[in-house]
């Protein structure tokens, strides 16, 4: 959005986000940039997708227009294929309301024929014409629209829903991925590996394309690249007496070159593309980074893929004398009496310490011990179809024992509300500091950083990613000490399983999130070098008031750094946010100790940060005085929530 709050103009798109109303302090992202809520997503048996017949000029209007979108042009060629045959007509008569300002969205358009007028608070913004499109933020998540489309004309458009969307590109994203896996499996120097270690090598290879005659490998050159074709067909030759000789034709799912990554030899033969040809490609250096070599009598070489080991079964509680040991007795919610401010404006007024989508925390105490209790409103949980996601938060915490992680003390449930009695953390919201300082120091940012390292080195260890990495979900405890909280987007992965949820912070969501590809473990990475990013700058590396923009320069992968950042910041935050998920620095052979070992964390003791025997740096950014002191006042009507009595909850 522009300045003056009027969306640019972005090929066509009026589904675009509005500044948040949450306050005058400019405390919280804009509001399209809260959370994007996980839904859960139909099997392909389950969903019957529509099947439409089109004319040439249809499908050619349908594929030219998702090109020319800036949310869409970056899905691959089979993707568009499949979505093509799964949009459906509509027709509207001149007057008809197609999409009305700040309702909620699940559908994208693209106009056939006729003529729409986009507008926004009574101001008209632009016309609609037949190859536009329109709402196709809807189908990557749950949005409110932001802009009112209403025909002008008889108007003949091709609709998609988010459902279809995601139920067509995820099926096409999972085939796609299990022929390479195929593909993999059938080169012979990668015969006896298994699908983890294939899966980890799939990951750090990159999407090239090759103009027709262009030579790939040249004979004679040094081998530097292993590569599957993905479409086109390429030509093998080799010199013989002087002259081209034509030995072999390859095609989609053949490979070539993997002696590259092996041995230390010369091109045998050229290979040229016949006609536009898209590969996969490893490098050996990449390959390098994610392999471990190890020589073996009477054999060329034997390649072992390192994949981390699977993870140890998650530990319910902790050991006698540990953290949660000094839990309090077992509660009920009756016990539990709210704090209220006592003096100032607000005195007498219950402190809530956040808000969010579902609900609210409140300070409250039991005695002395203050905790701090997480209402969910059971209906709303219900409405978005996150009751499985409520479910994991609950296991993941009650399962944690970690210094680094907030603490679960019990959970209780009535008619309208789920609870959660957790640690009460008073140094407040990273965000919150973040924002009051504009950016950290250096040595703080190490600290905060070292501290999620510790925190996602136990959740990984644990069979858990994380996915919602971001400032707001760290808080400081007393010490100083940051603790992850808001499990909501957890899930639990084996070693290279791999989920399709669109889920996160749009200006924290991974490439492999965005292109539906499925995404792992590594997101959490990816999500720790834009946090490193945000504290050293004030701002995430994709920033940018249109969320079209922010997915664009994801992809892109291109930022810069300011000129005060250090080099071995950059260093990290670069490695951290590679592309492809397989070349992260974390998700490599050497996992989370080669970063551990990276120069930026040389000054961190790290043995001394899981004892909480370092002070902490970030001691310095907390204010002194009652206990909410470092929360900003929350305000609100609070009325109750409606009962809902379905039992989903019966494990709280």
């Amino acid at each position: 959005m522009t300045p003056g709050g009027v969306p640019e103009n972005t090929g066509g798109s009026v589904s675009r986000g509005i500044a948040d109303q949450a306050g005058a302090d400019g405390r919280r992202r804009q509001s399209w940039a809260q959370p994007i809520v996980p839904e859960p997503l139909a099997s392909d048996w389950a969903l019957q997708l529509p099947q439409v017949p089109k004319s040439p000029r249809d499908c050619s209007l349908i594929a030219g227009a998702m090109a020319r979108s800036e949310t869409l042009r970056l899905l691959g060629e089979s993707q568009t294929d499949a979505l093509v045959q799964s949009f459906t007509p509509a027709c509207h008569g001149p007057g008809h309301v197609v999409l009305a300002e700040g309702a909620d969205g699940d559908t994208m358009y693209l106009v056939a024929e006729g003529e729409l007028r986009v507008s926004q608070r009574g101001c008209q913004l632009r016309t609609l014409l037949p190859g536009d499109v329109f709402g196709e933020l809807a189908v990557l998540y749950n949005c409110q629209r932001t802009a009112t489309v209403t025909a002008l004309t008889q108007v003949r458009l091709w609709a998609i829903d988010r459902q279809t969307f995601r139920t067509v590109i995820t099926s096409q994203a999972k085939r796609r991925r299990a022929e390479i896996l195929d593909s993999l499996r059938g080169a012979p120097s990668l015969q006896g590996l298994a699908d983890a270690q294939l899966s980890k090598l799939l990951d750090s290879m990159e999407e090239c394309t090759f103009a027709p005659e262009e030579v790939i490998v040249r004979e004679g050159d040094e081998g530097k690249n292993f590569y599957i074709i993905l479409k086109g067909e390429v030509q093998v030759s080799r010199r013989v007496a002087g002259r081209e000789e034509l030995l072999r034709v390859l095609r989609t799912g053949d490979h070539f070159g993997e002696l590259s990554l092996l041995r230390n030899i010369r091109r045998t033969a050229t290979c040229r593309a016949h006609g536009e040809v898209v590969c996969i490609t490893l490098s050996k250096v990449d390959f390098q980074e994610i392999s471990l070599f190890r020589p073996t009598p009477g054999k060329l070489t034997q390649l072992e893929v390192a994949v981390p080991q699977a993870p140890s079964p998650p530990v319910p509680g902790c050991a006698p004398g540990s953290e949660a040991a000094l839990a309090p007795a077992p509660l009920t919610l009756q016990d539990l009496a709210a704090v209220c401010y006592e003096d100032g404006q607000y005195q007498g007024l219950p402190v809530i310490l956040g808000t969010g989508g579902f609900g609210r925390v409140e300070l409250v105490r039991v005695g002395e011990q203050l905790f701090a209790l997480k209402r969910l409103c059971k209906a709303k949980v219900v409405q978005k179809r996150q009751q499985e996601h409520v479910c994991m938060e609950r296991r993941v915490l009650e399962q944690s024992c970690c210094p680094f992680v907030v603490r679960l003390f019990g959970t209780f449930r009535d008619s309208r509300y789920v609870y959660l009695l957790l640690e009460f953390c008073p140094g407040g919201e990273l965000w919150t500091k973040l924002r009051e300082v504009r950016c950290f120091e250096e040595e703080v940012a190490v600290f905060c950083a070292a501290c999620v390292v510790e925190a996602l080195d136990y959740l990984h260890g644990h069979g858990i990613v994380y996915r919602d990495l971001k400032p707001e979900n760290l808080m400081l405890d007393q010490q100083g000490y940051l603790k992850l909280v808001d499990f909501g987007f957890a899930k639990e992965l084996a070693r290279g399983e791999k989920t399709y949820s669109f889920c996160g912070t749009p200006e924290y969501l991974a490439p492999e999130v965005l292109r539906h590809e499925g995404h792992d473990f590594a997101v959490d990475f990816w999500m720790l070098g834009i946090l490193i990013f945000e504290m050293l700058v004030g701002r995430s590396p994709f920033h940018s008031a249109e969320p079209q923009q922010i997915y664009s320069k994801t992809l892109a992968g291109v930022f810069a750094f300011p000129a005060y950042v250090s080099e071995a910041a950059c260093s990290l935050v670069s490695k951290l946010c590679r592309r492809r998920p397989g070349q992260r620095l974390g998700n490599t052979s050497s996992g989370i100790r080669s970063l551990r070992n990276h120069r930026w964390f040389g000054s961190v003791k790290w043995k001394r940060l899981v004892l909480r025997q370092i002070v902490a740096p970030t001691l310095a950014l907390m204010k002194q005085g009652p206990p909410h002191v470092n929360f900003p006042p929350v305000l609100g009507d609070w009325p109750p929530a409606e009962e809902e009595r379905s039992g989903w909850d019966e494990e709280f």
